[in-house]
């Protein structure tokens, strides 16, 4: 009787059951992490993807100004003119292309999920990038080439549909900074709040070419005002804790967009690159040199590639822009020579942001956390 009852325990303690049991779990539990729910492009897609269209339109601006005989500094004549006019051409038609459909793309989001535009007005943030597809358009406008507008009123049009969604812009965020309590823009306040104000500038710059100076006089002196006082609030550091994460410090950059574009504004209506003018494109090629002495406070925000590194770009293409005016009206060496290093800096980081993003485009719109960086 003896052995058969040590027998028994022996085929007792045995645990296979356990083992089976917990093997089927796990792998029902993997197949469910295999198919994870991938987010719709317009989901990840907001308003401050439209600062890559912003800097395929200044390009084209700043090819379209090279390529032109009238604003070339009288030295580097021959070297600016040898720029071909189909290189141009087709700039342009690729900055349409991509324009187009982004604005397609938030078009549908708008539609299928107005929560998140929503959401987007009502952060400190990505309300200032909704005027990114409207500065985008104008600049597209002006560096459109003379076969596109053959008709006068057809740019009046365009110009008309393009100025009142930033005039409306204009009068609600504005407004929310000297009336709603909690919109106060020393609470606020951040470096994208100067988008606002080139999106005047670049409005004003716009109506002048058509001749139109009382409006462009009218925006230009909209977008200086609040330049000014945007201006004072972000160098007090009164915006407290709504101060910026690393990831998004290219857009300190801003600061030199800024009054690069006042510059080429207030040149527009005065008819001269004068004292004015001067003033403020001392004023951002100082910003900018401030900015880049200070390569370490760029550092974590280029760790990983994201859509804020274009940030990086417009801003160069602006200060380009103004030293090329700059240069055509002061006539010496060395404002040509600034106007050429200036120009050539704006077209390699250009070019470089180009072939990057085209390598990186699944993880620049496929990133599940896209929708919430600005």
């Amino acid at each position: 009787m003896v052995q058969p009852e040590s027998k028994l325990d022996v085929v007792i303690i045995a645990p296979p059951t356990i083992e089976h049991q917990e093997e089927p779990v796990k792998l029902s539990s993997s197949k469910n992490q295999e198919k994870p729910s991938k987010p719709s492009i317009m989901v990840n897609i907001n308003a401050s993807y439209f600062r890559v269209c912003i800097s395929l339109g200044g390009q084209a601006l700043l090819w379209k100004t090279l390529s032109e005989k009238t604003d070339i500094p009288p030295n580097f004549h021959n070297l600016f003119t040898m720029l071909p006019s189909t290189a141009f051409v087709l700039l342009w038609c690729v900055a349409l292309c991509v324009l187009v459909s982004l604005s397609i793309l938030y078009a549908m989001r708008c539609i299928f999920y107005f929560n998140m535009v929503k959401a987007e007005f009502h952060h400190h943030v990505g309300v200032n990038y909704l005027f990114a597809p409207w500065i985008s358009w104008l600049l597209l406008l002006q560096s459109a080439p003379s076969f596109i507008f053959r008709n006068k009123y057809s740019y009046e049009y365009v110009w008309w549909l393009l100025i009142i969604p930033v005039v409306g812009l204009d009068v609600k965020v504005y407004g929310q900074w000297f009336t709603t309590e909690k919109r106060f823009l020393s609470m606020v306040a951040n470096p994208t709040s100067q988008l606002s104000v080139i999106g005047n500038f670049v409005g004003a710059h716009a109506a002048i070419k058509m001749g139109w100076r009382e409006s462009g006089t009218c925006l230009f002196t909209l977008g200086l005002t609040h330049y000014m006082v945007v201006f004072i609030t972000l160098y007090q550091r009164l915006s407290g804790s709504n101060h910026l994460p690393s990831r998004l410090r290219p857009v300190f950059f801003l600061f030199v967009a800024t009054p690069s574009m006042a510059a080429l504004a207030w040149k527009s209506i005065n008819g001269s690159f004068d004292v004015q003018c001067k003033m403020l494109f001392f004023l951002s090629l100082f910003l900018f040199a401030s900015l880049a002495s200070r390569p370490m406070l760029f550092k974590k925000s280029m760790k990983e590639f994201s859509v804020a590194w274009w940030a990086f770009s417009f801003p160069l293409t602006f200060l380009a822009l103004a030293a090329t005016a700059y240069a055509h009206q002061v006539k010496c060496v060395v404002a040509s020579g600034l106007a050429i290093l200036l120009s050539a800096i704006s077209v390699l980081v250009f070019i470089f942001l180009l072939v990057f993003s085209t390598l990186k485009i699944d993880s620049l719109f496929a990133n599940p956390k896209s929708h919430l960086m600005y």
